[in-house]
């Protein structure tokens, strides 16, 4: 398709079009790119040879560029001086160097995961209105300290890099939701000392035993499929799903942090159940089995857009009562209260890793950015904010839910109840949240 594309391109057929994809081992970006001047907007190079770029400021429209799988060894440095570039990605190169120059001021999201990068520059702190930040499996020490004037930031992924130190800035952006630290020194140390550090203490499931099917679907770490698994010999084949994990790193962090934090989050009525974990694949792949669910249950929404950035796309006709917007409010806040309780921040709080009924009855799934909180008395205060990342998460799943429900019952008291924990959620102060223990015993008791 793509070389088709490319012939098209050359040919002059493509005038007008607003987005391009070419992946085609291409080494040279084509001229005839810049006859799209006056509308391409989204120009995706995913899965070439590039090493590098001209200057593309005359594609006066362009707002996203995706340059994944290629191989850049720096970040163009001329991109810093293009007028509309809001999302660049970079994912899976061989990047050990970003430019002062690099970044434009107008970035909205940056993805730079699975690179070499020992650090970023000032200027990243030049970008007022960034939102999301992926930086997974890189070499990272230290992020900078400009960074603390990116008060717009709401998503931040650095699992699986070289962090000694959660830096106190970090700990007080006010639109924080969503940060994945696993698989860093500063994460190992955190580690409680009663928790299971083995996946092997989970029950092994034999690759053999399990027959797979269709795809249930796809997330960041992984393929779920349905499947039946053979427990022994002389019993029926039971309906499963099993995950399977991409690779060794995904966008959000390792499929070992993954396993570790499912591992100590242990279980609970609001989390996806899970059987144990796939041992003897063939590829060696790294996975979990879970039990099956039926078809009563939903995805609740779709993950972000690139042009909602952070914030998930629910469906237009995404209605439900107050009853049910209250049930799934309270099994979420249990869940959450709950891996607190067990020392793990979840990290990706979303409507699109929360399976729901039309009872309101809710399950929390996603593990891929998960981390381990920091324990002892001298980390309270660190862990406290930690933690109130995802009460603030969840306090955008309430705006969500109370969306959903604007037009039902807008007097019920359950309705107003939800505002006020809603608001205090989101409040830009992270000192002045409440625990999710405290919205737990709030919403079971009211």
């Amino acid at each position: 398709m793509s070389q088709d594309t490319l012939r098209r391109l050359r040919a002059g057929e493509l005038t007008g079009c607003t987005r391009l994809d070419l992946s085609c081992e291409l080494t040279d970006l084509p001229p005839e790119v810049f006859e799209l001047a006056d509308t391409l907007e989204v120009l995706n190079l995913t899965g070439n040879r590039l090493r590098q770029l001209p200057d593309l400021s005359r594609l006066r429209h362009l707002q996203v560029l995706f340059c994944s799988d290629n191989d850049f060894t720096a970040v163009p440095e001329h991109l810093g001086a293009h007028p509309s570039l809001r999302m660049v990605g970079f994912k899976s190169n061989r990047i050990r160097h970003v430019p002062d120059t690099a970044l434009p001021p107008t970035l909205r999201w940056l993805i730079l995961t699975a690179n070499e990068i020992a650090s970023l520059p000032d200027s990243i702190g030049q970008c007022p209105g960034l939102e999301k930040v992926a930086l997974a499996g890189n070499r990272l020490r230290t992020l900078p300290e400009s960074m603390a004037a990116c008060q717009q930031l709401g998503l931040l992924r650095i699992s699986a890099n070289d962090v000694q130190t959660l830096p106190d800035w970090l700990l007080t952006l006010p639109k924080l939701a969503w940060l994945a630290y696993g698989g860093n020194p500063c994460e190992a140390s955190a580690s409680p000392p009663d928790a299971p550090t083995q996946t092997s203490s989970w029950p092994l499931i034999p690759w053999s035993s399990l027959t797979l099917a269709q795809l249930l679907g796809e997330g960041a770490s992984g393929h779920i499929h349905a499947g039946t698994w053979q427990r022994t010999p002389s019993t029926e084949p039971e309906a499963v799903a099993v995950k399977l994990y991409k690779g060794a790193l995904t966008s959000d962090g390792l499929p070992d942090q993954e396993l570790q934090a499912c591992l100590t989050a242990g279980t609970h009525p609001h989390l996806i159940p899970v059987h144990g974990v796939l041992q003897g694949h063939p590829e060696d792949r790294q996975g979990l089995v879970m039990p099956q669910l039926d078809a009563s249950w939903r995805v609740l929404a779709g993950p972000p857009s690139l042009d909602s950035c952070t914030r998930d796309v629910y469906a237009p006709d995404a209605v439900w009562s107050i009853d049910i917007a209250w049930r799934l409010a309270q099994g979420m806040a249990a869940a959450t209260a709950h891996l607190h309780a067990r020392g793990v921040l979840h990290g990706d709080l979303y409507a699109h890793n929360i399976l729901w009924r039309s009872d309101g009855q809710a399950l929390l799934g996603d593990f891929g950015a998960a981390s381990l909180l920091p324990t002892g008395a001298a980390q309270r205060t660190t862990r406290d904010a930690l933690e109130k990342m995802d009460t603030l998460a969840f306090g955008h799943l309430l705006e969500e839910l109370l969306q959903g429900a604007a037009a039902t019952e807008s007097d019920d008291p359950r309705v107003q109840a939800l505002r006020h924990w809603q608001a205090r959620c989101a409040h830009a102060l992270v000192g002045e949240r409440p625990t999710m223990e405290e919205v737990r015993q709030a919403l079971f008791s009211a």
